[in-house]
């Protein structure tokens, strides 16, 4: 492997790192979901807007593809509201497991989304999951809730996510995503007026708070968006999608070990979400070597 791959490599790995810290910084943030999606995504989009400002990218998006913009932006919103949610009425732990399904999800909507057939060992490997998934929820049924906001989360991200690959192509990344990100604030922020969430103590956070969503709006979301795409302009789908498999693994150890309490979990759990794991790698690996043989 050439220098600039292992770099690139290595920074992925960091990537991959910094998304599993998310979720525990979701944690950590004592404030509604809905607050701190509308707080990380003002904040990220200042950021980036910073960002584009620097590099001296062009703002400018042709007007038919804004429509498109304020809806993955709306998809974006409600992933990360659903995604928090998960997180505070339940734990990271069983919200990372479940955000496991991510990889065999793409594989079964990506057909419909791009036209192609679905391949047999993406079903085979999707019947795994699903019953390492029961083996949680029967030992696990009190996070039951939070388990289906974590589903519903990682479904409508999948969704963005395709949508995004589209746009990717033919427009900065970092310039979709700013006005992504400020059609999410757009939408919650319409939603907060009708419901009257506007009050001062909204603006009253803590200063850990603060500190939290600081870190989570700038590294976590403007830094590691912005490098994950460079990344992947230098590593190979299959080395990038691995990687990302890891994601739960980081994330799950670190609430561990950050958090503790409500986060350890029981044997049969960490044997579901192993075997989860495992399955998405054994996807990948799969996947790699056929490609390979035509």
């Amino acid at each position: 492997m050439r220098n600039g791959n292992i770099k690139s490599y290595l920074k992925l790995h960091l990537i991959v790192f910094i998304w599993g810290f998310t979720a525990v910084l979701g944690a950590l943030i004592t404030i509604h979901a809905d607050a701190l999606v509308w707080y990380r995504m003002l904040i990220a989009a200042v950021f980036l807007f910073l960002f584009i400002l620097f590099k001296k990218e062009s703002f400018r998006i042709p007007v038919r593809e804004f429509a498109k913009l304020i809806f993955v932006g709306l998809l974006i919103a409600v992933h990360w509201i659903f995604f928090f949610e998960a997180i505070h009425i339940s734990n990271v732990s069983i919200t990372l497991a479940v955000f496991s399904l991510g990889a065999f999800l793409a594989s079964i909507l990506e057909p419909i989304f791009y036209g192609r057939k679905v391949l047999w060992y993406e079903v085979f490997f999707g019947l795994i999951i699903i019953v390492a998934l029961a083996m949680i929820l029967q030992v696990e049924m009190h996070y039951f809730a939070g388990m289906m906001y974590a589903l519903a989360s990682i479904i409508i991200g999948v969704l963005f996510t395709l949508m995004n690959g589209k746009l990717i192509e033919k427009h900065e990344p970092s310039v979709i995503t700013f006005y992504e990100f400020l059609a999410g604030v757009f939408f919650i922020t319409i939603y907060f007026l009708f419901t009257n969430k506007f009050t001062v103590d909204f603006f009253i956070l803590t200063t850990n708070d603060w500190v939290y969503l600081l870190i989570l709006s700038s590294v976590c979301t403007a830094y590691a968006f912005t490098a994950s795409v460079k990344v992947m302009r230098v590593l190979s789908p299959y080395t990038v999608m691995l990687t990302t498999s890891l994601e739960p693994v980081y994330g799950i150890v670190l609430a561990y070990f950050i958090i503790g309490g409500k986060e350890k979990m029981s044997i049969e759990f960490y044997i579901g979400a192993i075997l989860i794991i495992i399955t998405v790698i054994l996807n990948g690996i799969l996947k790699h070597y056929l490609s390979n043989k035509e």
